[in-house]
Parts: C-alpha cells; structure tokens; sequence
C-alpha cells in the first residue's frame, strides 16, 4: 500500500493499574471480543495487539498486563512485558480508573510514562462508575501526572466517548502505510486465544488464590471440516492438588460449568460447533519459575 498524507498507522500502547479497564476498552473500540476481562488483578498476562482498520488509518492498540507490585516472578514478568510495550510505540494510552482516587501506582506509570518520547493520552475509564464530582476531581488530579497531549473521559462499558478516544488517537498517529492486512484483527495465536477464554471462565467463577495459581495450556485442537467441528483439549494447570481439587468439584460439576461456558464464547469465536475437553494437572510452584511462566508464554515471552 502506497503511503499518503491522508492515510496514517501506529501503534497506541495502553498502560495502567491492574483492572483500570485497558481490555474493556480494547474490545469496545473493535466492537468484538478479542481480550479477556475480570476483576481479577494478572487477568491479563499477554501483550497482544489488535488492530483497528479504517479508510483512513490503521491503529494497533497493544493491551498489557496491569502495573503492579510483584509478588512473584510472574508479577515480575507481566511488569516488564508492560513496561517493554511502551518501547518505539506512537502513542501511549495512560488509563485511570476515574471511581477510585489516584495512588502511589498511578503516579509512578505516570513517572514511566514521561520518559516516553510517544505522544501521550490520559483517559479516565470508567467514569460510568464515578459522579460529575469525581470525574471533575479525578482530572484535575490527572494533569498534574505530566504532560498530556489529549484527555478523555469514557466508559468503555456503556461506550461513552470511546469514539472520541478514537478521534483522539488516530490524529496523534503519524503517516504511514498499514503494517497488518486489512481483514487482520489480532495477533493473537488461536492457541493463546482459546487458552485465555477459558482461563477467563476459571477467573470469573473463582474468588481467593485459585485464579493467581492457574494457567491453561491448549494441547490438542483439529478442525473437523465435515462435521464443522472443533475438536480442543486442553490443560488447566495449578499449583496444589488442593486446588485441582477446587477446579474440579464436587462430581466434577465446577470444571463441567467452566466447559460450557467456555464453549458458548469459543463457538462465537471460532464460528461453528466445538468440543472441549478440559483436564486439571498439578504444577507445583510454576509462577515462581521464570522458566515455567515462559512455557505458559505469559509475559514478555509472546510479544
């Protein structure tokens, strides 16, 4: 594709407190569901990039895992693939959860952030959540972070302003040619896609420690062409045979219930029937081993 003034491209990397509503906002803006959402803190453990298409430009939008203080080696890995993100991007999307006060986290992601040479967006996420005081407030405490080159306030749930964050984004974009195809949506791996819908299922239906100690692994998937079939197997890890235990439940009804919900989101997903075939292995201690987590391919290692 020819490059023209008219045409721009980039990437807009979007950064914040674990549960600021970076992966919302991601799917709002695509209009589909591409990234996993929970209230979970380590949701998401994946650098990914989706790719917004216009006539007029192509925005890659980079979601990252949360910024945190690490407990283990996985926190430390998810911190660094989210810091590496912000490395030769256009953009970086600074979200701040506009419900709850601003804290020693967001000022340093603040901190981070204005060493950056990329044009730089604060958004208040959530604001849906917030009154016209807090929102009021919550910006006025935002500029005083850096030096922002735009700032919206939205909701990424009701699609408040996502439109206008858009706008904004696509004009800080410089000219440039499209870097994926047209029709290309993520870079995701279906692997890591099918994995991650049904780490969300486990996260959403468990409280406490169980969702930290979990990773799921795809190690089968076929496509049945006559059947119109997917056939996938795959692997939930965890740490202590406790917790295998818990995953499993009472006459196996607590992994039967990740599997069918989990099956409705992979037939939208892939478009046709699927089987899925769920099993429980013990991993002992695998988020303290550096070596482990880049198995799961969390952090760092899938970018």
């Amino acid at each position: 594709m020819l490059v023209t003034e008219e045409f721009r491209s980039g990437f807009v990397t979007l950064v914040g407190r674990p549960n600021a509503g970076k992966s919302t906002l991601i799917n709002a803006i695509m209009g589909k569901k591409i990234a996993i959402t929970s209230s979970t803190v380590q949701t998401t453990r994946h650098r990914f990039r989706a790719v917004l298409n216009r006539p007029d430009f192509q925005m890659i939008m980079v979601d990252t895992p949360g910024l945190h203080k690490p407990k283990d080696a996985l926190g430390e890995e998810l911190n660094t693939s989210a810091l590496k993100a912000l490395e030769d991007v256009d953009v970086a999307a600074f979200l701040v959860d506009a419900s709850k006060p601003i804290g020693k986290g967001d000022r340093w992601i603040a901190e981070q952030l204005q060493r950056s040479c990329a044009k730089k967006i604060c958004v208040l996420s959530k604001i849906d959540l917030a009154d016209d005081r807090q929102i009021s407030a919550q910006r006025e405490a935002a500029e005083q972070l850096g030096q922002w080159d735009a700032m919206v306030a939205l909701s990424a749930v009701t699609g408040y302003n996502v439109e206008a964050f858009v706008e904004e984004a696509e004009q800080l974009l410089p000219p440039g040619p499209a870097w994926f195809p047209r029709d290309m949506e993520t870079d995701q791996p279906l692997e890591v896609m099918i994995a991650e819908f049904i780490r969300e299922k486990i996260l959403r239906s468990f409280n406490d420690e169980i969702p930290h100690a979990i990773g799921v692994a795809v190690d089968e998937f076929e496509y049945d062409r006559r059947k119109d079939l997917y056939r996938i197997f795959a692997i939930i890890y965890v740490e202590r045979d406790s917790q295998k235990g818990i995953i499993i439940g009472k006459k196996g009804q607590a992994i039967k219930a990740i599997g069918i919900e989990a099956r409705e989101d992979l037939e939208h997903l892939l478009g046709c029937r699927v089987f899925l075939d769920l099993s429980v292995k013990v991993r002992k201690n695998w988020r303290r081993d550096a070596n482990q987590i880049r198995r799961f391919g969390y952090g760092d290692g899938v970018a």
